[in-house]
């Protein structure tokens, strides 16, 4: 077996897959374009990089979706997701974890693997010869994006994405704000009071408000519209929504008692939730915003317990690009137009660190099989992974196919649990057992028992 498997972008997809297939015997080239060629949010050379937030959300496996999609990638040997646990920080009922020690700790395996080589040059078509995976992420390069554009026959379609800003830890005033993690999640002291909290009373929030709406936002270009993905708007586009809205998202005060004042209930707070091992370095949790450097230091001072912040990184706002899937994607993962190469990661329409890492995992295990003259099993649809990539090649609708994150919305319906918001909890265990079953299944169909971190749970 001599044929190479070629993988452009070394991101969250691109480095789960070239694992995956590396790990099966097949020879790997990453071509990851950095630093020769960089990008708007991208600070390093690293693979694995965390632009956005440090989070791979929620953990908890038995009720909720994404934490499903971690115990399947753990089971299945994920680099990803093994690597996030060997760095997590505390954070409650979610993984974050040191985003430079992460990164590093990707680089660092890809770059021992004997199967692994990396080449740093800007790959800029599509070739019709060899096996390629895609997985150039959202900030995939203008003149790779015209040769995508052109191969598929499709205009390439784009949203807005906004990064948070990152607070100095000295800088906050802890006689003001507190450390407590909402419902006191988490089994360990540090988990329970994995965040900072900034609390707000209804002046402070509507003197919030009022700045917030009248700051200096960032201009689009010409020909650029403002295609937001619900699941990471920008503050000021969930405050033009209506007044209240943000306090019942990011600002929402349930859960938190203000440890100065546990008799008075604030009526909005501000979470920061830890970015590196050190703890000297916060995100504001759920501030993704577009407003101008200078506006975002006026408003965000305006935060009981940030009056003196000091900002290790501003937020910013950058376009990012994603195919329609399910016009153009079998079930392989395979470019229609051109059956060599796949797609994976957030340039299929998936949304989230977890997400892509999933859709790189799929899509390495995918590869290394056809190059090796085997068949992969199907992938369960009633498995996190399944519902996925089931809903961005063919469940989805193309018309309205927008980012979407797992949710447990696309899972099949089960015949034998409550329905309604009662039999919630009934029902999301349920998903998750019959999700479990049918990832171990197919794991088991392949030679392999889950993998020691999900076995165990």
């Amino acid at each position: 077996m001599t044929q190479e498997l070629h993988i452009v972008g070394g991101g969250m997809a691109g480095s789960e897959a070239a694992w995956q297939a590396a790990n099966r015997g097949i020879r790997v080239v990453i071509h990851e374009m950095r630093p020769k060629v960089g990008t708007f949010a991208h600070q390093t050379e690293k693979l694995g990089e965390m632009v956005c937030s440090n989070s791979f959300r929620s953990d908890d496996h038995k009720q909720n979706a994404v934490g499903l999609l971690h115990w399947e990638m753990l089971a299945a040997d994920s680099l990803i997701m093994r690597t996030a646990h060997a760095h997590r920080l505390p954070a409650g009922g979610a993984l974050a974890v040191d985003r430079e020690a992460f990164s590093q700790a990707v680089t660092d395996t890809l770059h021992a693997h004997p199967n692994v080589t990396v080449s740093q040059e800007e790959v800029t078509d599509l070739p019709d010869q060899g096996q390629w995976i895609f997985a150039t992420g959202p900030l995939t390069s203008p003149a790779l994006g015209e040769a995508i554009a052109t191969v598929t026959g499709a205009d390439r379609l784009a949203f807005f994405d906004a990064i948070a800003p990152i607070v100095h830890a000295d800088s906050i005033d802890m006689g003001t704000a507190w450390m407590q993690s909402r419902y006191d999640k988490g089994e360990t002291e540090d988990e329970q009071k994995a965040y900072i909290n900034c609390p707000m009373t209804r002046a402070d929030y509507e003197a919030f408000i009022d700045a917030l709406l009248a700051a200096d936002k960032t201009e689009f270009h010409e020909g650029e519209t403002a295609g937001y993905f619900d699941g990471c708007l920008p503050i000021e586009v969930m405050a033009e929504r209506g007044r209240e809205t943000l306090r019942h998202g990011p600002m929402k005060p349930i859960g938190l008692t203000n440890a100065h004042t546990p008799e008075q209930k604030p009526y909005a707070v501000v979470q920061l939730r830890r970015d590196n091992a050190l703890g000297t370095l916060f995100n504001i949790v759920g501030f993704q915003t577009k407003m101008k450097y200078g506006a975002q230091k006026e408003v965000f001072r305006l935060i009981p317990g940030l009056q003196d912040a000091s900002f290790a990184r501003l937020g910013g706002i950058h376009r990012n690009t994603f195919l329609n899937s399910p016009t153009l994607l079998d079930a392989q993962m395979r470019l229609r137009a051109r059956p060599n190469i796949r797609f994976a990661g957030q340039v299929t329409g998936v949304e989230g660190y977890v997400e892509s890492a999933a859709m790189g995992l799929l899509a390495g295990r995918m590869a290394a099989a056809e190059i090796a003259g085997q068949t992969l099993p199907e992938v369960p649809q009633d498995s996190a992974h399944g519902a996925l990539v089931h809903h961005i090649t063919g469940g989805a609708e193309a018309k309205t196919f927008q980012p979407m994150n797992v949710n447990f919305g696309l899972f099949r319906p089960l015949d034998d649990v409550r329905g309604g918001r009662r039999g919630r909890k009934e029902r999301y265990k349920g998903y998750t057992d019959r999700a479990k079953a049918a990832w171990t299944d197919w794991l088991a169909a392949q030679g392999e028992g889950p993998a020691q971190g999900a076995a165990a749970e």
